[in-house]
């Protein structure tokens, strides 16, 4: 069955990780974002990635040597661990960033530092932020309070 896994990237090296990962079959995706820069002393509209660090990777957990394959893979750390497992992240996360992603044209009013976290205004509190490790932080936060509805029963 095939599931999103969170993968840690090296900064900068986003473009280089999914070009090897696509490579070897992995699905990729990271959410980019429309964002204004000064670059030589201009203002520019410039396309950057919501999370400078992070991607998400889709592939068979059946498959134990992809685990390896992925975090031997040029650009990529290691996988996002909240414990000692890889985090699966839920597939409606995904779809909900994507669609976001589609509309990353769309300008966005600067964001309410007073908005609260949550499953369904958290994606959007994340695309509002002009900051990229601001983002990378609420983006993480959002991700370990997401609830999901697989509930893990860890007794024998």
């Amino acid at each position: 069955m095939k599931r999103w896994y969170l993968v840690y990237c090296k900064r900068n090296e986003q473009l280089r990780a999914y070009q090897h990962l696509t490579n070897q079959s992995v699905e990729c995706f990271y959410p980019k974002i429309k964002v204004m820069k000064t670059i030589k002393s201009k203002i520019q509209l410039v396309e950057e990635p919501l999370s400078p660090s992070y991607m998400f990777v889709s592939f068979d957990d059946q498959q134990s040597l992809l685990f390896s394959a992925i975090r031997s893979t040029r650009g990529v750390v290691d996988f996002v661990r909240f414990g000692a497992y890889p985090k699966e992240v839920p597939a409606e996360l995904v779809a909900a960033l994507k669609s976001y992603d589609s509309l990353s044209d769309r300008k966005f009013a600067p964001i309410d530092r007073g908005v609260e976290m949550n499953n369904n205004g958290g994606i959007e509190v994340v695309f509002k932020e002009t900051c990229g490790e601001r983002r990378e932080y609420l983006f993480l936060q959002m991700l370990y309070q997401y609830k999901s509805d697989v509930v893990v029963n860890n007794e024998n």
